[in-house]
C-alpha cells in the first residue's frame, strides 16, 4: 500500500513468509560462499596437480593463489552486470542466477582433468571457472542484501541483513569444516588422488539444491511497486548511481574497507600470522579460527538487531572500539598470555560481527530504483581494491612491525566510523520503502 510515495510496511511485524525468505536466502548464501572459499583450503594440492611438476614450489603456489585471487578480481564485473539487470528486470531473477552461476563452475572444478592429463589446458580451464565463481559471488552478496532488505519491514532491515551476513560467514566455517573432515579421514595420497575433489562436488550438488529452493522465493514488494508506478531508472542504473549518488558510494566504499580489514586481517590472515609471529601450531590456530567464525556468525544477527533498535552510528562506534581492542589483544595480548588464544579469538569473532552494520547502511543510502547497482558497485569495487591490497600491505608492514595488523584494523575502523558520522543522517532510520527514481 502506497501513501505519499511510501510503502506502508513500517508497523507490521515479520510474517511467516518473511521468515521463510530470510531462511532460504541465508541458506543459499552460506552454500554459495562455501563454494567460493573452498578453493583456498586446497590451494596447495591444486597447485601440485594443475601446474607443471618441474617448476619451483614457490612459483606453483603463487600461480595457485593467483587463480584464487582472480575470483576476487571478477567480482566487480559480475556484480555490476547482474545489478544492472536486477534494477531493470527484478531482484529474484538475478538472485537465483547468481547461485546457479556458482554451482556450475564449482561442480566442474571437481570434475576437471589435471595437468598430467591435458597439460596447460588444465590451469586455463581452472582459471576460467574461478572467474565465473567470482562473477557469481559479485552478484550474490549485494543482491542478497538488497533482496532481504526489500522484503521485510523497514524496522527489521538490520536483522534481515544480519541473518544474511551470518549465512555468508557461516559458509566460511562450512568450508573449514569440510577441509578438516577431508584431511582427517583421508591420507595425503588419497587427498592427492581424489579427496580434494569431494568438497567441490558436494558444493556443486548443494548449489543446485539452493537454485531449486530459491525458485520458491517471490519478487520483492518494493521492486514490484516501483515497476508498477513506472519509477524504474530512466537511464543506465550504474550511470545514475555515479552521477547522482557519489556521497553514497563514498560512505559505502569506506565502510566496506572496514569490513574488508576485519574479515581479511582478523579472520583469514591471523591464523597464519600467529603461527609465524607467535609460534602457535596450525592445529591450534585452526581450532581458534573456527570458534571465531562461529561467534562471528552469531554476532552478525545480534548486531543487525541492535542496528534496528539503536541505528547504525552507535552500533558501528561501539563495535569499532571493540574491534580495535580485539586487534591488539590478538597481536599484543597473546604474546603475554598465549593460553588465552581461544577466548581472545572467540571474542574477536564477536566484534568482527560489527560488519553486519555495513549492509544495513548501504541498502539505506541508495534509492530503490538504483539500489542494487549502487550497493553492488560500491561494495564490489571497494572489496576488490581493498581485499586485494590488504594482504600485501599488511604483510609488508608486519615485516617491520609485528603489531602492524592491529594498527591496520584500527585505522580502517576510524575511517569507517568517521565516514558514517559525517553522513549520519543517512545511517539511521532512512525510510528504505521510499520509491523514487534516480533524479
Amino acid at each position: 500500500m502506497m501513501q505519499n510515495g511510501m510503502i506502508q510496511t513500517t508497523k507490521r511485524n515479520l510474517t511467516g513468509q518473511d521468515i521463510k525468505t530470510l531462511f532460504l536466502a541465508s541458506l543459499g548464501g552460506a552454500l554459495e560462499f562455501y563454494d567460493f572459499v573452498i578453493f583456498v583450503f586446497f590451494a596447495a594440492v591444486i597447485g601440485q596437480l594443475f601446474f607443471p611438476p618441474d617448476i619451483p614450489d614457490w612459483l606453483r603456489q603463487l600461480q595457485s593463489y593467483g587463480i584464487f585471487a582472480a575470483g576476487y578480481l571478477a567480482r566487480p564485473l559480475g556484480g555490476v552486470v547482474m545489478a544492472h539487470f536486477g534494477d531493470l528486470f527484478g531482484r529474484k531473477r538475478m538472485f537465483t542466477l547468481s547461485v546457479f552461476l556458482m554451482a556450475v563452475p564449482t561442480l566442474l572444478i571437481g570434475l576437471l582433468p589435471v595437468y598430467a592429463n591435458i597439460g596447460y589446458a588444465a590451469p586455463i580451464a581452472l582459471l576460467a571457472l574461478r572467474v565465473l565463481q567470482g562473477a557469481a559471488i559479485g552478484g550474490e552478496v549485494p543482491g542478497a542484501w538488497v533482496f532481504v532488505a526489500e522484503h521485510v519491514p523497514p524496522r527489521r532491515i538490520g536483522v534481515a541483513c544480519g541473518l544474511l551476513t551470518a549465512g555468508l560467514t557461516f559458509g566460511i566455517l562450512l568450508g573449514s569444516l569440510a577441509a578438516t573432515a577431508v584431511n582427517v579421514t583421508l591420507t595425503p595420497e588419497q587427498i592427492h588422488d581424489y579427496g580434494w575433489r569431494l568438497p567441490f562436488l558436494v558444493g556443486g550438488v548443494f548449489g543446485f539444491l539452493a537454485v531449486y529452493l530459491r525458485s520458491w522465493l517471490e519478487e520483492t514488494p518494493i521492486f514490484l511497486e516501483i515497476r508498477q508506478r513506472k519509477a524504474l531508472s530512466q537511464e543506465l542504473p550504474l550511470k545514475a548511481v555515479i552521477r547522482y549518488h557519489g556521497k553514497a558510494i563514498l560512505v559505502s566504499a569506506l565502510t566496506t574497507w572496514t569490513l574488508t580489514a576485519a574479515i581479511v586481517v582478523l579472520i583469514l590472515m591471523t591464523p597464519t600470522l600467529l603461527q609465524k609471529l607467535a609460534g602457535f601450531s596450525p592445529a591450534a590456530t585452526l581450532e581458534a579460527n573456527s570458534l571465531a567464525t562461529l561467534t562471528l556468525s552469531i554476532a552478525c544477527v545480534l548486531v543487525g538487531m541492535a542496528a534496528d533498535r539503536f541505528g547504525a552510528v552507535p552500533v558501528l562506534v561501539l563495535g569499532g572500539i571493540g574491534l580495535v581492542v580485539c586487534g591488539y589483544l590478538m597481536y599484543v595480548g597473546l604474546h603475554n598470555a598465549p593460553q588465552m588464544l581461544l577466548p581472545f579469538y572467540g571474542l574477536t569473532g564477536l566484534f568482527v560481527g560489527t560488519i553486519a552494520v555495513v549492509p544495513f547502511i548501504m541498502v539505506r543510502v541508495f534509492p530503490p530504483a538504483v539500489r542494487f547497482s549502487g550497493v553492488s558497485f560500491a561494495y564490489n569495487v571497494a572489496y576488490a581494491v581493498f581485499g586485494g591490497l590488504t594482504p600485501l600491505v599488511v604483510s609488508l608492514l608486519t615485516a617491520k612491525d609485528p603489531v602492524a595488523p592491529a594498527h591496520y584494523v584500527a585505522v580502517t575502523v576510524v575511517i569507517g566510523v568517521v565516514a558514517v558520522l559525517v553522513h549520519g543522517r543517512w545511517a539511521r532510520h532512512l525510510p528504505i520503502g521510499r520509491v523514487q527514481a534516480a533524479e
